[in-house]
């Protein structure tokens, strides 16, 4: 497994400290381990002793064993075949094009997969699922769609859920109502939009806690957020993806589920029977034929007569 890996699945249980230590060096690893140990501390918002003590939890001597093996490990991967034949891979057709963008994805959801200490899943479904005021959800131009998705599952796990959508001038009014119970959740990925980072800022300064989900350049709002999730959005094209931001955001939920799936399949039901009650869905809607043919052979007879193919009136 390699050091990347080895940080983003650690069973070593973090202080809070620790784990935006781990953060730092998951959002540009390599190079996040290559600097001095004040340097990353500074980015992580610790202090040195704090980078120190978490390389000696983790197994390593300290801070400058842990970069030797980092160096060791950039060396090795260097010399890699598997590297050498993705360097020389073929392209140039438009089949290529679109395939390469495709591979593209695949590594930057890769990224994103160790980008995250598996802890902070189960820290981020707690705040979602176990927060005692209303959950708030906000998003970007086209990241808030991202937003609603989640707002969507979440309403089948608890009440109080709220989806902001577009944010417009009369949303600020919003913020009267928000305040130390409640949880707001923003998506916010580069070119970051200042109307959302207003928004976050003046519900954190009344007392909101804030879930962020952005890329490894991070939002102006990874500054103050509580808990911090990083996504690789880097794709073959003048467009970053979301395909791994949505990915990340069905990993929460997934993660959710495994945690409390048992606690949620009550509310989980009851709405799948307002659902049906109300023909939401297509398997609701129209019985079939068979079943039309049942039910008039126990009742009224049934009009044999195709659809489109009705007779005017005598």
């Amino acid at each position: 497994m390699s050091i990347r890996e080895d940080l983003a699945h650690t069973p070593v249980v973090l202080t809070s400290s620790e784990e935006k230590i781990v953060q730092v060096l998951l959002a540009d690893f390599p190079m996040s381990g290559l600097g001095t140990a004040t340097r990353l501390a500074r980015l992580a918002g610790v202090s040195d002793p704090t980078v120190t003590r978490l390389m000696i939890k983790l197994g390593y001597a300290g801070f400058a064993d842990f970069q030797t093996r980092v160096l060791a490990e950039v060396e090795a991967r260097l010399h890699s075949p598997l590297l050498m034949m993705e360097a020389k891979r073929p392209g140039g057709s438009e089949a290529a094009s679109a395939l390469d963008y495709f591979r593209s994805v695949s590594e930057s959801l890769e990224r994103t997969r160790t980008a995250v200490a598996s802890q902070t899943y189960t820290r981020v479904v707690r705040m979602l699922i176990e927060s005692k005021g209303d959950v708030v959800l906000l998003g970007g131009r086209f990241s808030r769609h991202i937003a609603s998705m989640l707002a969507g599952y979440l309403i089948q796990f608890r009440s109080g859920v709220r989806d902001i959508g577009e944010l417009a001038p009369p949303d600020f009014d919003l913020l009267i109502d928000l305040g130390k119970r409640d949880l707001l959740v923003v998506f916010d990925y580069r070119r970051y939009q200042s109307d959302i980072v207003r928004f976050a800022r003046q519900a954190h300064d009344r007392g909101v806690s804030i879930l962020l989900f952005t890329d490894a350049w991070l939002s102006p709002i990874a500054e103050f957020a509580d808990q911090t999730m990083i996504a690789s959005i880097e794709a073959n094209s003048p467009f970053d993806t979301l395909a791994t931001a949505v990915a990340q955001m069905e990993a929460v939920l997934a993660h959710a589920l495994a945690l409390h799936g048992g606690d949620m399949r009550r509310r989980m039901e009851d709405i799948e029977h307002i659902r049906r009650a109300n023909a939401v869905t297509l398997d609701a809607v129209t019985p079939s034929p068979a079943d039309r043919v049942g039910q008039a052979g126990a009742g009224e007879p049934a009009d044999a007569t195709p659809p489109g193919k009705r007779t005017k009136p005598a």
